[in-house]
Order: structure tokens, then C-alpha cells, then sequence
């Protein structure tokens, strides 16, 4: 397939700002594969879906404070330095973002807070990439305490407003637990402690996998033909006690529901030679995008995407082009809200 056939016209007023007051109150399209139809509800009402047996798979990852403002030695400009990936615990090494690009060299050094944290400039990586050593000699906590305190919450560039103190919780699933992503799995923000609950009453399991989620993400694909795009590798990990659980739901033929593209990207990435499930952890950079064949899903939760995304593919891949294309065209004429704070899409 090419760009071009994901490409829609967003009207900007539909890119959700703001996340809905109640989280399991954003509303909620149903889309089922097998006869077309679509159906308008409240996330809430997911439950109604499924029962003893099915298994959801959330994404257990935890949001960052990855945007960092500070000041450049001697000339005090200000920059904007972006985490993306610690490569080096103890030297405090890490790949970073920096803007603007052009003035940021090898050697230069930058201060974060009243200097309360220094980096220097170690190396280039890309155009706006850099690998930069914080100069800190405390305890490593301590450390990840500067970090959490200096840092801003990272929305995505597409929320056009800068981060507020609410965005700390918002930007952020009730489930969060392993650091490292610098972006929230957002088909999961709109899950609450009432709603996981009504979902176990009724023999739902509910069982982990982590997938750091990068910038790639959201990087824009820039070739027409799909095959040539190339993804940024995310760390995942899939454990035993979740693959258990979702090889049982398989053998007895119940729904196996990825809450969220990064978890059929991490679970499409562990596939054994028998299409079951298998233990694994590493980085993955797998692409997904029509015409593919899921071998471990067959129920997806996604929210709405921006036109040409790498999300909307494959959400396209999962459900059907032809389908997902007119889902997404009812979904702008009902005014459904996009992106991270916007409504959910499940895919049956």
C-alpha cells in the first residue's frame, strides 16, 4: 500500500486539547469486522463486549518528565533538550533531542534548573540528535528525583498548548509502572480502577506487557512506498505469566484484546513457530500496515490517528482498509475527538 491512501483531511478542531473530564467517558466507536457495523458508545460500556475468559493486554509503561528547558554556557540561550533513551546508567549517558539544533555543538555545555543540573554535549547523532553526559555525582535516585522535578510533561507536538500541572496524571494510564516511555500508550488512558474492576467481576483477565514507547511513534512516514519506511526501535518485554494466560484464552478460543498498537506490536513481535505466544524481550522495530495477518489478537482498543501515522496503518492492517478508512470518515462527521486525549475505537 502507499501514503497517500492514508491520507484524510482533520479539521484541527478535532485534535482533542484537553483529555474528557471522567476517563472511561470518552466516547467509544465499535467496529465489527465481520458484518461492517458501527456502533457509537461510551467507553464505559466496553464491558458490555466481553466475558469470562477474554483477556485484555495493557501496556504497563510510565510516562517521563522528558522535556527539559535550560540555558546554554555563556551565551544563555535557551534550549530545549528532549530525553529519548538512557544508554548509560552510571555516566549518565543519554540520547536527546535538542532544539534549536543548530546551535547546540560537541563540548557545549547546558544548565538545567538554577544549574542544579549540567549536561554536556558529547556527540551527534542525527540532525536534531545529540548524545549528552549529565555531570552528576549524587545518588542515582537522587538523580531521577532532579530529573522528575525539572522535567515537563512530553506531549506530543500535535497538542498545540504546553504541558499544565494536570497533564502529570493525565498523561499517564492508572496502570503505569515501569519508567521509560516517553509517550502515554493512549488507547489505555482511558481505562479507570471502577472499570478494571467491573471487568474482573466479570472474569475478564487483565495481564501486563512493557513497551517503552519512543518519538518514532509519531515520526512522520515521508516515502510513498510503505515497504521502505523503517521504524525506531522500542525496548519491550513480554513475560511468562502473560504469556500463559493469553496461550490458555487462544486454546479456548476467547478474545484476546490488545489494549493499544503498542501492545500487538510488542505481541506480533513474539510470535513462536506455532503462532502461540512466546517470552521475549528486546527492542523491536517492527512495522505493521495492510495487508497483514495478526496471529495472536483478534480484538483491538485504538484511538482516533493523524492522517498518514504509522497507528493509523496499522489499526487499518487489524481491521480492514476499507472499513477503518470509513470508520475514520464517520467518525469526522460525528465530531469524535483525535489523538492522545481523544476517543477510542474497538475493533472486533
Amino acid at each position: 500500500m502507499k501514503l497517500s491512501e492514508f491520507k484524510f483531511d482533520l479539521p484541527a478542531g478535532l485534535v482533542a486539547l484537553y483529555p474528557s473530564e471522567n476517563r472511561d467517558e470518552s466516547r467509544l466507536m465499535v467496529l465489527h469486522r465481520d458484518s461492517g457495523k458501527i456502533e457509537h458508545k461510551t467507553f464505559k460500556d466496553i464491558v458490555d463486549y466481553f466475558d469470562e475468559g477474554d483477556n485484555f493486554i495493557i501496556n504497563d509503561t510510565k510516562v517521563f518528565p522528558a522535556r527539559l528547558y535550560g540555558n546554554k554556557e555563556k551565551t544563555g540561550a535557551k534550549i530545549e533538550v528532549f530525553l529519548l533513551r538512557e544508554l548509560n546508567k552510571e555516566l549518565h549517558l543519554w540520547d536527546v533531542l535538542v532544539d534549536p539544533a543548530r546551535k547546540i555543538r560537541v563540548g557545549n555545555k547546558l544548565y538545567f534548573g538554577d544549574g542544579d543540573l549540567v549536561a554536556e554535549v558529547i556527540d551527534n547523532t542525527t540532525s536534531r540528535g545529540r548524545t549528552i553526559r549529565f555531570l552528576y555525582d549524587g545518588e542515582g535516585v537522587d538523580f531521577y528525583k532532579m530529573i522528575d522535578t525539572l522535567g515537563e510533561t512530553p506531549l506530543p507536538k500535535y497538542i498545540k498548548r504546553k504541558a499544565e500541572p494536570d497533564d502529570r496524571e493525565r498523561f499517564q494510564t492508572i496502570y503505569a509502572e515501569n519508567v521509560g516511555a516517553v509517550a502515554a500508550p493512549t488507547a489505555g488512558l482511558h481505562f479507570t480502577r471502577q472499570l478494571m474492576k467491573r471487568l474482573e467481576i466479570k472474569g475478564v483477565e487483565i495481564n501486563p506487557i512493557t513497551l517503552h514507547i519512543g518519538l518514532g511513534t509519531f515520526r512522520p512516514v515521508d516515502v510513498e512506498d510503505l515497504t521502505k519506511h523503517k521504524m525506531d526501535s522500542e525496548n519491550f518485554f513480554v513475560r511468562q505469566p502473560t504469556v500463559d494466560m493469553v496461550n490458555k484464552a487462544i486454546d479456548e478460543k476467547k478474545r484476546v484484546v490488545a489494549v493499544g498498537t503498542t501492545v500487538m506490536r510488542s505481541l506480533e513481535s513474539s510470535v513462536s513457530a506455532s503462532n502461540r505466544l512466546k517470552p521475549n524481550e528486546g527492542w523491536t522495530d517492527k512495522f505493521i500496515f495492510p495487508p497483514y495477518e495478526f496471529k495472536i489478537c483478534n480484538a483491538l482498543i485504538s484511538n482516533f490517528h493523524m492522517p498518514e501515522s504509522t497507528l493509523l496503518m496499522m489499526a487499518s492492517a487489524f481491521g480492514g482498509y476499507d472499513l477503518v478508512m470509513e470508520a475514520y470518515r464517520v467518525a469526522i462527521k460525528e465530531k469524535y475527538r483525535f489523538f492522545s486525549y481523544g476517543d477510542a475505537m474497538l475493533i472486533l
